[in-house]
């Protein structure tokens, strides 16, 4: 292939449009959590995220998420085209504040979790998973 002038547009192009998607995705997941906080200011704290560094499967990825004070739990997967994955709501006569589950991931991603707790405050907890099979369509 000869290198013209159409085709080093054509390429740097695509490399534009590649480098520009992960932004779109994690604009995505900031909005979500700007949403769900209010804007508020998320600190760390009592929320504790469990989750495997290796799946073999995106499509069953086992988490869990638990937290002393939480009235409120949100996990987002910030590398999916939908970010938001769950929310947990608990009542004041709930017998623990967690709960377990199991996502699906597009690849090797981070996994955030909010908690909104009693006194209107939000902490954070995250970790990173590595994919090897992709779960959304990968």
């Amino acid at each position: 292939m000869e290198l013209t002038r159409r085709n080093a547009i054509a390429m740097g192009a695509g490399a534009l449009l590649i480098a520009g998607l992960p932004i779109r995705v994690s604009a995505a997941a900031e909005d979500a959590i700007a949403a769900f906080t209010g804007g508020a200011e998320v600190g760390s704290g009592d929320i504790s995220l469990t989750a495997p560094e290796i799946a073999e499967n995106g499509n069953t990825v086992p988490i869990e998420v638990s937290s002393e004070t939480a009235v409120e739990i949100m996990v987002l997967a910030t590398g999916n085209p939908t970010p938001g994955v769950a929310t947990f709501k608990f009542g004041k006569l709930a017998a623990s504040r967690s709960a377990s589950t199991r996502i699906r991931l597009a690849g090797t991603q981070d996994v955030v979790a909010i908690a909104k707790l009693e006194d209107g405050s939000f902490v954070q907890a995250s970790s990173a998973v590595k994919v090897t099979i992709g779960g959304c369509g990968g």
